[in-house]
């Protein structure tokens, strides 16, 4: 069966980039895309994407914000400060802005220009949090204020996304106000109805352990697909669609056996042929060729790091952090991955941007993704050693009190 090659070889790719990448201590993701790089069409040309590799591309960007979704617990939305609200109209709105600004530069219509602003006001919760949590900085009011604003940054521009693309492709003849409406009721009707089917599939104790044909987990990827089905019916992009399925999961999957499952499918099989696809079609020649295109990427890179981190840290600032506290904001809203990549995917999808802007984005993801665990290290040193000597400068007059 020699259909079955590409298959092997996306696999075979995923699962050796990943080691060795793994060994040198860079990303994940990276080492998946620059892994299709190697093998697409601009690389060695071993690999053609076809039909049934673009399907499964597609089920694993469905799966890539399912999970996204699923960390996105809706009882966290209730914890949220009002203080966030200011960061993430600022840390969201000025990068928006200025991606606006550089696709109307080099000739975008306003399609592409507003598709590109959207993915500006992303920023990557997955990349953050492990980078905060070894630093021991996740659970601080800091940490808590940067994931916050990630979440925000994150939902907010998937729903501007949805409004973007229905109104550059409608899918449907409902005025825009009344299909929001009709979305929102869907999405309200589903977290009522969905825990009690769960219910209905839920095994607990010793059961779930005697599990053996996987019926939760078989359940929860019909509730998936189906979630996903009626929001596709109503006009919404399967990207969004996955992303409220597991945003309606996420406070009914509570079984830590349950979540594993859930990874080892979602990140061992779908997932990375996404990723490998989306290296695939990228053109990473274009940085060495000294033209418009590479210039395009290296302004869309320049622009949107220093965006971010510039909107950041004054966000920061008028919340009161200090500056090595607000140069670690701004410097943990840099990265762009997950939303990045299914955005870009979308926009070549539907023919909103073409493919020179396409991998102009996926660089821009890769390079982000790089650099921004090292800025967040090097930024929470900085806190780290102000929080220290503050300590200091507060216990010394105790000190010279007791003496």
């Amino acid at each position: 069966m020699i259909e079955l090659l590409p298959f092997f070889l996306i696999l075979f790719v995923g699962v050796f980039f990943a080691e060795v990448f793994a060994r040198l201590h860079l990303p994940w993701v990276v080492a998946l895309i620059v892994g299709g790089i190697v093998i697409g069409p601009f690389g060695f040309g071993l690999f053609e994407p076809s039909q049934t590799m673009e399907f499964l591309g597609q089920l694993g960007l469905v799966f890539l914000m399912f999970m996204a979704g699923l960390e996105t617990r809706f009882s966290s939305f209730k914890e949220i400060e009002r203080t966030a609200f200011p960061l993430v109209l600022l840390n969201g709105g000025v990068p928006a802005l200025v991606g606006v600004g550089i696709a109307l530069l080099f000739g975008y219509g306003w399609v592409g220009a507003l598709l590109l602003g959207l993915i500006f006001m992303s920023s990557s919760v997955s990349v953050v949090v492990p980078s905060l949590q070894s630093r021991g900085l996740l659970s601080s009011r800091v940490g808590h204020t940067i994931v916050t604003t990630a979440i925000i940054e994150d939902v907010a521009s998937l729903v501007l996304l949805s409004i973007l693309l229905n109104k550059a492709d409608p899918v449907t003849s409902l005025p825009l106000p009344l299909f929001y409406l009709l979305a929102v009721l869907c999405l309200v009707v589903l977290r009522f109805l969905v825990p009690k089917i769960r219910f209905f599939f839920a095994h607990t104790g010793d059961q779930e352990v005697k599990d053996v044909f996987q019926q939760e987990l078989r359940s929860v990827f019909v509730i998936l697909i189906g979630i996903v089905i009626i929001f596709e019916l109503l006009g919404l992009h399967p990207i969004i669609a996955g992303f409220f399925a597991g945003f309606i999961l996420s406070d009914t999957v509570n079984s830590r056996l349950l979540k594993d499952r859930l990874q080892a499918i979602s990140y061992g099989v779908f997932i990375p042929i996404f990723f490998i696809l989306i290296g695939a079609r990228t053109d990473i020649t274009i940085l060495f060729a000294f033209s418009a295109i590479a210039l395009l990427a290296v302004t869309i890179s320049v622009g949107f790091i220093f965006s971010k981190l510039i909107s950041g840290y004054v966000g920061a600032r008028l919340e009161k952090f200090t500056k090595p506290q607000s140069l670690l904001v701004g410097v943990s809203t840099i990265p762009q991955l997950s939303t990045t990549l299914a955005v870009a995917f979308s926009g070549v999808q539907f023919g909103l941007i073409d493919q020179d802007l396409a991998s102009a984005i996926v660089i821009l993801s890769v390079v982000s993704t790089l650099v921004t665990p090292l800025l967040i290290n090097w930024a929470a040193r900085k806190v780290n050693e102000d929080d220290l000597k503050n300590v200091v400068q507060f216990s010394q007059p105790e000190i010279e009190h007791k003496l």
